[in-house]
């Protein structure tokens, strides 16, 4: 196994190729996407326990996912069976996977405090809507900020860490360390990767928001209903594509 360091346009065209891959059967594929969420949804509902079970669970839930999309690229025969699917091989080394990412956003949260005093992880562990006085906290704002910073080398080391354990067989340390490397060997597509995905769900909708709004104030909830729709059951499963498309983009994997 071997990671290819590519250029930047290549994040552009993961999303583009996601996108090629969802029109293939957009039927399986939004299922697989949203029985995930409801999933999740639903382990989060169970008392006491479901907290704890829905992060175990997250990363052998999205092997089931991309399962769909390799069965889909490779023209085999899939079914909605797919999405537990993840549950199959090397779950121990997912559920430690689930686990290690539980425990370091925690441990993101909790030196948030550091910066705003503790407001940040009250709020996560409440897990209800702050009050909006609260919002307006320059404090909540900052510690913001600061945990999206510390995030994203946790973002690095889980971003394809599930299907290196799952389908290159690595140990859940070696996977982490590998997916880590290779989201910084390729920064700069993964730099357009972002920047693509931001134009499309925030930049280009906020605009036409925007223009709706000062010219026909009475159009703006329908149009936003019009954005909503395709960007939940189009855009939300091109991405989950797209995240496959970036493993086999920059991977060389021995297997068949």
């Amino acid at each position: 196994m071997q990671a290819r360091r590519l250029p930047a346009i290549r994040g552009w065209n993961w999303i583009v190729e996601g996108f090629r891959l969802f029109r293939s059967n957009p039927a399986l594929l939004t299922f697989l996407v949203f029985g995930y969420w409801l999933t999740l949804i639903f382990l989060n509902l169970v008392p006491l326990i479901g907290v704890l079970a829905a992060p175990l669970c997250v990363p052998a839930l999205s092997v089931g996912v991309m399962n769909g999309c390799r069965a889909l690229e490779r023209d085999q025969a899939s079914g909605f069976g797919l999405l537990f699917s993840g549950f199959q091989k090397n779950r121990n080394v997912l559920f430690l996977l689930g686990a290690a990412y539980l425990a370091a956003s925690l441990a993101v949260f909790a030196a948030s405090a550091l910066v705003d005093g503790g407001t940040l992880l009250q709020i996560m562990l409440a897990n209800q809507k702050p009050p909006e006085d609260l919002l307006e906290d320059d404090r909540l704002m900052l510690g913001l900020q600061f945990s999206l910073l510390l995030m994203l080398p946790v973002l690095m080391a889980f971003w394809f860490a599930p299907l290196l354990a799952a389908w290159d067989d690595l140990p859940a340390g070696k996977a982490l360390f590998f997916s880590f490397v290779a989201c910084l060997r390729n920064w700069r597509p993964f730099l357009a990767y972002g920047l693509g995905v931001a134009v499309i769900s925030v930049l280009l909708p906020g605009g036409l928001l925007g223009v709706v709004q000062a010219f026909s104030p009475a159009l703006h909830r329908m149009v936003v209903i019009a954005l909503t729709l395709p960007l939940l059951f189009v855009f939300v499963p091109t991405l989950f594509a797209s995240f496959y498309i970036s493993y086999r983009d920059i991977f060389v994997s021995s297997e068949p």
